[in-house]
């Protein structure tokens, strides 16, 4: 018997575990599941797969209702997909016509540790990632292709990448890439000629990424494990936060989610210190907050005269991805500190 845990995040003790096989129909599985039963699947994979696209098409939809009321709606629609249970021993799944998963597992889980339970929901996302770090994501600003790891934000929504490229550059030579990901913004900022250029992250999945990307892309960076600053100032200093200021749920949720927007407070609160005199802030944000109703624009105002910061310009761009909201605006705001320009209208 295999221990009943249920994945690497959740490490929770699972009860009422119920093994199931290829005999079960798609409504009686949901009606275990939403009796408490957590369901090991001993079947076909390919099998598993079907009853989990079956459970997805009996949950319905969220129509209506607030951000939140969505968001209670899809963690509960989670919880029950997560509720479909499938075995692995050292990263190889043991059913019937399963893939080989091994690589794709030790990029997500770390080495092999023996057995446990996974999610199948899960295990296809991890799949998927892999799939992603394979092929990588071409991204038009940089003329290259950027390859994610597991849980590190990709670039398929690049708009903000399109802005950085394209805005004028200050005066000077140094850049500070803040959350750098996947290590894309720094990647073009080098590429613009800055000829000193760092990018930090405090995830050190984040780190690996950057680090293999730039050497693929032989950019000259300098990559620092932090919580956001480097030591030192620079010329340019460019961030792009997670834009939803609510609490992530999952690892994955981590890149767009921030609880109350810690990250883009803590980041505008001390970003002068890191500034050298003349020179810019870039700030990469999306509006969707403010459309969701989470933020007011006179919030992130006041986060930048609270920070001693003013604009000194904005480019915008409309989001081109299949997710982006009717109206959503992505920005480039270009900040200075208070001194060196008039404020205009945000």
């Amino acid at each position: 018997m295999l221990p009943i845990f249920a994945s690497h995040r959740q490490g929770r003790l699972l009860h009422q575990v119920i093994t199931i096989d290829d005999s079960i129909s798609a409504d009686r599985a949901l009606r275990l599941i939403r009796r408490g039963s957590t369901l090991h699947w001993e079947g076909d994979f390919q099998n598993a797969k079907q009853l989990l696209a079956a459970l997805g098409r009996r949950l319905p939809a969220p129509s209506g209702g607030t951000f939140h009321d969505q968001r209670r709606h899809q963690a509960e629609r989670v919880r029950v997909l997560n509720s479909l249970l499938v075995p692995l021993i050292d990263h190889r799944i043991t059913l019937r016509r399963a893939p080989d998963v091994r690589t794709a597992c030790r990029e997500a889980y770390g080495a092999p540790d023996g057995e446990r339970w996974v999610p199948l929901r899960e295990l296809l996302g991890v799949i998927g990632a892999h799939q992603l770090r394979l092929r990588g994501v071409f991204v038009p600003a940089l003329g290259e292709r950027i390859h994610p790891h597991y849980s590190v934000f990709a670039p398929t929504r690049s708009e903000y990448a399109d802005l950085v490229a394209d805005c004028p550059l200050p005066t000077g030579n140094t850049a500070f890439d803040i959350g750098t990901g996947t290590g894309l913004l720094a990647a073009i900022l080098s590429r613009r000629g800055l000829r000193r250029v760092v990018a930090t992250d405090n995830n050190p999945r984040a780190i690996a990424c950057a680090r293999e990307n730039l050497q693929r892309l032989q950019v000259n960076a300098t990559i620092v494990e932090t919580d956001l600053f480097p030591p030192g100032r620079a010329d340019l200093i460019v961030c792009n936060p997670p834009w939803i200021p609510v609490p992530p749920t999952t690892l994955l949720d981590q890149a767009v989610y921030d609880a109350d927007g810690r990250m883009l407070r803590a980041f505008l609160g001390t970003v002068r210190e890191h500034l050298e005199p003349g020179g810019e802030v870039w700030l990469i944000l999306s509006d969707l907050a403010e459309r969701l109703e989470l933020r007011e624009r006179g919030e992130l105002l006041e986060m930048f005269r609270a920070g001693g910061l003013q604009v000194a310009g904005r480019a915008d761009v409309v989001p081109r991805h299949r997710r982006a909201r009717d109206g959503e605006t992505t920005s480039l705001w270009r900040l200075r500190s208070t001194g060196f320009v008039s404020t205009i209208g945000g």
